[in-house]
């Protein structure tokens, strides 16, 4: 029959995004590849970059399965890595920039990472994570020309690193595509991050659906305005590359930056969250760079408003919808513009473009479903559920989390947590999160983490946290709290004091209320009357 002929290595060979590097070195050698301030770096020394840090690590026995750690910014180091530890089966553990040390210290250990590449500028938050460790992983200084010098954590720099391996490695690769190839930590709904882990196929499908869905090709030039750290940079580290496009790396979010690059590089594309765009569009007159071409931008979390999109679309950009989690590599779902959308007026067509509409093209399948159930709910823009997804750019699951792999995968489908209405045209539409999570500047914040916190203070009897709509990032944590009646003279200020001392900073609440709690008559508190109580706040003057 014919469904029994055999497979073999002629004809299967396991997906992954490494080979892309692969490709664009021997078809395109010379084509600049990555730049980063002054250097750039053709794809044939990419290659050999990336094959360098694979053997100098091989050497000190990283391998399948082992965890590789990086804490930097949107820097070449990084970059370089994606390819490095996947391609010796090992797993590439990026961490978030803005973490504490009592959470990178988490990450690390329950990661299990044996090495961790550290970029200077954050060397005393890594110190005071690694003096948490028992035993703490090999440590290579990232010393950026680009960055700010920091103190040495580690005996070895990673230029001296990469001078130690070999150009022509002959890197492994998978043994299947289903291996283990990156570990991300998401905040979630606790104070535990949840680790996601990622497969060589999820990556390489989710990597090829973005390059469709962003129209790259090779005269694209990708600006690493979004962090590589979050979703391994929505797996555009590796889409670009799979186009043989440039890479152009940038330490930190600044509008005068990016007007420059768009301009000197004539960059044709970048992601972040809409807080970038709002930087963007408010960036001071003499930071805005006037440019000739259009400027593809994808974003994700809180959907545009029609003003930011034609503010985008005045200064030359063209906007486009994603939505996605860490679990579903990033980008899952794409609103995907219909031609039709050209003849409505501004305000219309921003209602249409800001859905999170409809399945990226290697997705298998996507849903508004009853979360008890997994039944669909009827596509009539009005019923409510929860967003749904399967398919190859699904996640594995959550790192030593069984408990929670099953209940995300429930029914056959990932749960987003996400509640939504899907319309008649097929498009899905966030309308809350179940989660209550809070999106600030494109991280998630977990108001239960926050609570936790704002119960340690002396003073607090009841505490609890939701989103205020904020211009700038989104949203941000605004905390209601009741005190002790012998708390005394507590002030707004003296709590975001303290939860300054204990979380990391984009998690301290910017607004704080005090007062009694609305609660139902069996005493949980009723957060749906504070959310609305935060968004009728007035704006600080």
């Amino acid at each position: 029959m014919i469904d029994e002929l055999p497979r073999n290595r002629a004809n299967f060979v396991p997906l992954g995004p490494v080979s892309f590097l692969e490709r664009a070195a021997l078809v395109y050698p010379e084509r600049v590849a990555v730049r980063h301030g002054r250097h750039a770096y053709t794809y044939r020394e990419f290659e050999a970059r990336a094959r360098r840090l694979a053997s100098a690590l091989a050497r000190r026995g990283i391998g399948r399965g082992d965890t590789v750690a990086v804490m930097a910014p949107n820097v070449p180091a990084l970059l370089e890595a994606h390819y490095a530890v996947p391609a010796l089966g090992a797993v590439l553990n990026p961490l978030n920039i803005r973490l504490d040390p009592a959470t990178i210290a988490f990450c690390l250990e329950h990661g299990g990472a044996r090495v961790l590449l550290t970029d200077a500028e954050f060397a005393p938050v890594v110190k005071a994570a690694l003096a948490r460790l028992a035993a703490p992983p090999l440590v290579i200084d990232i010393d950026d020309s680009e960055g700010p010098p920091g103190e040495r954590l580690g005996a070895l720099r990673y230029d001296d690193l990469l001078a130690e391996g070999d150009p022509a490695f002959a890197w492994p690769g998978p043994r299947d595509e289903w291996d283990a190839l990156a570990l991300l930590y998401t905040s979630g709904t606790t104070g535990d991050p949840k680790g996601v882990v990622y497969h060589h196929r999820g990556a390489f499908l989710n990597a090829l659906g973005n390059a469709l869905a962003l129209r790259l090709g090779p005269e694209s030039v990708y600006l690493w305005t979004l962090p590589m750290f979050h979703c391994c940079g929505w797996t555009f580290t590796w889409a670009v590359t799979a186009v043989a496009g440039t890479h152009v790396c940038l330490r930190r979010v600044d509008p005068a930056l990016i007007f420059r690059a768009i301009v000197d590089h004539r960059v044709t594309h970048l992601c972040g969250a809409p807080v970038v765009l709002n930087m963007l569009i408010h960036a001071p007159a003499a930071a805005k760079l006037r440019f000739d071409h259009v400027v593809d931008v994808a974003t994700g979390g809180a959907a545009p408003p029609s003003t930011v999109i034609a503010a985008m679309e005045a200064l030359g950009f063209r906007v486009t919808h994603l939505y996605g989690l860490t679990e579903s590599y990033g980008p899952a779902t794409i609103c995907a513009f219909q031609d039709a959308w050209h003849d409505l007026d501004l305000v219309a067509r921003a209602r249409a473009m800001a859905r999170q509409g409809v399945p990226m093209a290697t997705l298998a399948a996507m849903q508004v479903g009853d979360p008890d159930t997994g039944a669909p709910v009827p596509r009539d823009g009005t019923t409510l559920g929860e967003v749904m997804l399967r398919g190859n750019t699904i996640m594995k699951g959550y790192l030593r989390n069984d408990a929670a792999t099953a209940k995300a995968f429930a029914h056959g489908w990932y749960h987003s947590g996400d509640l939504a209405v899907w319309h008649p045209d097929n498009y899905i539409e966030i309308k809350d999160r179940s989660k209550d999570i809070i999106i600030t500047g494109g991280e998630n914040v977990s108001s239960l983490e926050v609570e936790e916190c704002l119960y340690r203070h002396p003073g607090v009897m009841e505490a609890a946290v939701v989103a205020r709509p904020d211009e700038k990032w989104g949203e941000t944590p605004c905390a209601f709290v009741t005190l002790k009646p012998d708390a005394g003279d507590v002030t707004a200020q003296a709590i975001m004091t303290h939860c300054r001392a204990h979380l990391a900073h984009f998690k301290v609440p910017r607004t704080v209320v005090f007062g009694p709690l609305p609660k139902t008559a069996t005493g949980k508190i009723q957060k749906f009357v504070l959310r609305e109580t935060a968004r009728a706040l007035p704006e600080a003057s």
